[in-house]
């Protein structure tokens, strides 16, 4: 930006490159850092590293986890025959947070959008065919966000899982067309699971 000093316009850079965070926001964050201690700058840098040397993909449904195998898919009280799809970790925790589901989750890390090069291959659906093919599910929930792009998802989904003798549902339309699950209220999303429709076809 014009008018900033180089090192703090490196730092002004980095933070407008998030999500969700525009220019003023960024400047605020910059200036806010300089003003920090050196122990506190130290401090937050060190918790950035730790958290992304940590953190990786639960081997069974590639949820964010520190182990192995998230909490989720090792709660034995869960109903493990219920898989719910989502496009992204954060939808998982919405999900979660909603209090109204009991079985595991699967995340896509993604949806699909050809415009942006995204395609099948690109998202963990041969992983969730895997699961799939070891037994034991019985109903599969398709909660991609209800825009373009999950739409598309969720009927591709349904067409390659409906041979698989599972039951495919979708989350019913408590939601707002366009809007994300991370952004839903908890009544919302408990509604939209309760009120899934059976994809039938």
């Amino acid at each position: 930006m014009a008018g900033l000093i180089k090192p703090l316009n490196n730092v002004y850079e980095q933070f407008r490159c998030l999500p969700g965070i525009g220019n003023k926001s960024a400047m605020r964050l910059a200036y806010h850092i300089i003003d920090m201690s050196d122990d506190e700058v130290r401090r937050l840098a060190d918790t950035l590293l730790q958290a992304k040397r940590e953190i990786r993909f639960c081997r069974e449904c590639f949820n964010l986890t520190d182990s192995d195998v998230c909490d989720v898919c090792r709660d034995g009280q869960r109903d493990h025959g219920i898989i719910c799809v989502v496009e992204q970790p954060q939808d998982a925790m919405a999900m979660e947070r909603s209090r109204g589901f009991a079985g595991v989750y699967h995340v896509l890390h993604g949806c699909l959008s050809p415009l942006d090069g995204i395609g099948p291959d690109e998202l963990r659906i041969k992983e969730l065919l895997l699961r799939l093919e070891r037994g034991g599910v019985k109903e599969v929930i398709l909660a991609t966000n209800s825009n373009v792009e999950g739409e598309a998802t969720a009927a591709y989904l349904a067409q390659l899982l409906r041979p698989q003798g599972v039951i495919v549902s979708r989350i019913a339309r408590g939601l707002p067309m366009g809007g994300d699950l991370e952004y839903a209220d908890e009544v919302t999303l408990a509604k939209a699971l309760e009120n899934r429709t059976r994809i039938s076809g």
